[in-house]
């Protein structure tokens, strides 16, 4: 029960905070930009802060004045140019430059030219000598290609930059072709050589989908078995399944197995900005793959290229994923010849794909990676369980029936979560209510016993998860309940959960039980509070998106039996309704009153059962949690035993003979945690 309107699962790892302190071995990459900047800087200031040298070139005559009149301050003579230098006194800026005296830099100089360097040394030693003057005079033998290396110098160093930069800019980090590489595909190989191997051992659960990729890896390993025969191994194998279910790693087994190359790229690798680029990385993939035969490739999330043709959201008439579309269909099953590559692809939207791309000759099979059972979870939680220390309490047969639903990367999670948990508490082993605690983290979020919650409100609350309760208990169908909780969890004010079967089908007897269990907090309220709330928002809008579902897709209902509007191909109708405006109506009244007659069913069996609710909803205002075993000593035991609550009697015999506590342990569902 809560105002928010979301019931998800939290699926994701906790992130964990950087190290602050960072490792003082490591050293940090050295920034280009600093070096731009100190040559803008040594650019700007040679421009604007240095006034430069004011030179006046004068005669021999002139200069011999100058020097007779003690205006010289110094002099430079210049051996191999057969020139002289001079520094003018201050107090002879005025005489020496006239009128542009007013312009003249921090260091005033005049040059004469045509005077040996011995004539400007005795004339300046006889003035010395015959008026006393004191005039420093020093020779420059360096060459005068320095002076012109001088000169030139910063715009040498601006060339410099410039290449080097541009030679940057041009490797891209990937290589030494530079904007010419940007064609080449950004494919990872793993050789067969390398070390890290991932084989079927590695791959719990999926028996179904390895004994599909097993004919591939035979072919590979013994490809004369099958030639001989006139067999054709398959071109490609489409692995579909939802999120987190072991695509990948079920594609890097078949390759580890096979112990040939294997070409790894994301779907989204062949996508540039530049136009073209899609079509040369799908060339140049293939054209390394036939180098390397026999291999495989494997293309992730391959509907970021896959897309149907004609049917993407933007309205270019050259779209760049539909070249790239076009190109890879050539490679697959064009005309050029592609013996010993064998494509293997990943997807979890395999609707949206194009029909060319699924033809036989391209993906010759698809084969479905579903979410794992029991046994195979089992399997899974033993492989993620390898690096963890865990003691006699962890029991892997419990742990998978508690979470049913979840996929390969849910129990990894967990696992991680349960360690992170046990680590947080200090203890040396991660123990069976570090898991539990994990799985309750998960899937409901994180506790908050510090949220402030009025009297009023928590009455309230502890009234709408006791209708939840209470229902479950009576109703045939419904999943057996498990644990009720008034304490705020992630953004859910209460919750409630349950122990589903796994069932293959589901009867329309099955889903009315379901949505009456679900408005018993919305007839809670009602009944025994006098008023509603927004509390129950997450439940109306499970009960109506079911009803919809049941009358157009299922063909549930008395007035539209045997009728389905269910797009299979995920386009969902975008621009009209596949029925008239009189059948919407007659869907609207049919689940109106689908969701009434339910509502009525949940309010009559509450009224029923008004003092057994009275006594759980006690019970949860002073405990803020209640099990099973309460529910069963307010109404007495169940009429109606599921296999799933087979399952938790079991687990509660087995805690009793190990002297554990008799409450049961919480098993969780990423479907039934009411808000």
């Amino acid at each position: 029960m809560s105002s928010s309107n979301k019931d998800k699962k939290q699926d994701k790892q906790p992130t964990l905070r950087p190290n602050l302190g960072g490792n003082p071995n490591t050293k940090k990459p050295f920034n280009p930009y600093w070096v731009y900047g100190i040559i803008f800087l040594l650019l700007m200031g040679m421009l604007f802060f240095d006034k430069g040298t004011t030179m006046k070139e004068v005669k021999w005559s002139d200069f011999q004045e100058y020097v007779r009149d003690n205006r010289i301050k110094s002099l430079v003579v210049y051996n191999n140019k057969g020139t002289a230098q001079a520094i003018v006194r201050e107090e002879s800026i005025h005489h020496v430059f006239g009128d542009d005296a007013d312009r003249v830099g921090r260091t005033p100089v005049i040059q004469v030219k045509g005077a040996s360097a011995d004539a400007i040394s005795k004339f300046i030693e006889e003035v010395k000598s015959e008026q006393k003057y004191d005039i420093e005079m020093s020779f420059d033998t360096t060459s005068e290609i320095w002076g012109i290396l001088l000169t030139f110098a910063p715009f040498l160093l601006l060339i410099v930059v410039w290449v080097w930069m541009l030679r940057r800019m041009q490797g891209g980090g990937a290589g030494s072709g530079g904007v010419f590489s940007v064609g080449k595909s950004k494919a990872q190989l793993f050789d067969k050589d390398s070390s890290q191997k991932v084989t079927f051992q590695d791959v719990a659960g999926l028996s179904e989908a390895k004994e599909e990729v097993q004919e591939i890896v035979e072919f590979l390993k013994n490809p004369g078995t099958y030639t001989k025969l006139g067999g054709k191994i398959p071109k490609g194998a489409l692995l579909v399944g939802p999120p987190g279910t072991g695509k990948t790693l079920l594609a890097k087994a078949v390759a580890g197995e096979a112990n040939v190359p294997f070409f790894s790229i994301s779907g989204s690798d062949f996508v540039e900005m530049f136009v073209g680029v899609g079509a040369s990385r799908v060339r140049d993939l293939f054209r390394q793959a036939k180098e390397k035969a026999p291999c495989i490739v494997f293309i992730d999330e391959i509907d970021a290229v896959g897309r149907a043709r004609g049917k993407n959201t933007g309205f270019s008439s050259n779209d760049e994923r539909e070249n790239t579309l076009n190109q890879l269909l050539t490679e697959m099953d064009g005309f050029g010849s592609n013996s010993g590559v064998i494509i293997l692809a990943a997807t979890n939207r395999a609707d949206v794909l194009d029909k060319a791309l699924l033809r036989a000759g391209r993906f010759d099979r698809q084969i479905y990676v579903e979410l794992p059972d029991l046994n195979e979870r089992k399997e899974i939680f033993k492989v993620h369980l390898r690096p963890i220390k865990i003691d006699e309490s962890v029991d892997v047969d419990f742990l998978s029936r508690q979470t049913p639903g979840f996929s390969g990367a849910d129990i990894a999670n967990v696992c991680n979560e349960a360690a992170l948990i046990a680590a947080r508490n200090k203890k040396k082993f991660v123990q069976k209510e570090d898991f539990m605690s994990a799985v309750d983290r998960i899937v409901g979020g994180l506790e908050k016993k510090n949220k402030i919650i009025t009297q009023d409100e928590k009455k309230t609350i502890a009234i709408h998860e006791a209708g939840h309760a209470t229902l479950s208990w009576f109703l045939e169908h419904a999943n057996p309940l498990v644990k009720v909780t008034i304490v705020p969890r992630g953004k859910a004010l209460g919750a409630a959960w349950y122990l589903p079967e796994e069932r293959q089908i589901t009867t329309k007897e099955q889903m009315l039980d379901e949505m009456c269990a679900l408005l018993g907090g919305r007839a809670a309220e009602e009944l025994f509070v006098g008023q509603i709330s927004s509390g129950a928002m997450n439940d109306l809008e499970r009960v109506t998106k079911q009803a919809y579902a049941m009358v157009t897709y299922m063909g549930m209902s008395d007035k539209l039996p045997n009728l389905s509007y269910y797009d299979s191909s995920g386009q969902e109708f975008a621009f009209s309704k596949p029925y008239s405006e009189d059948t919407a109506e007659l869907i609207d009244s049919e689940v109106k009153a689908m969701i009434a007659e339910q509502y009525e069913r949940a309010k009559q069996i509450l009224s029923d059962k008004t003092e057994g609710h009275k006594q759980l909803s006690q019970i949860l205002l002073e405990k803020e949690i209640i099990y099973a075993e309460d529910l069963e000593h307010v109404f007495g035991k169940r009429q109606w035993i599921s296999r799933a609550q087979e399952i938790l009697e079991s687990n509660e015999e087995s805690s009793d003979k190990t002297e554990e506590p008799s409450k049961p342990e919480i098993p969780f569902t990423t479907e039934e945690v009411h808000q």
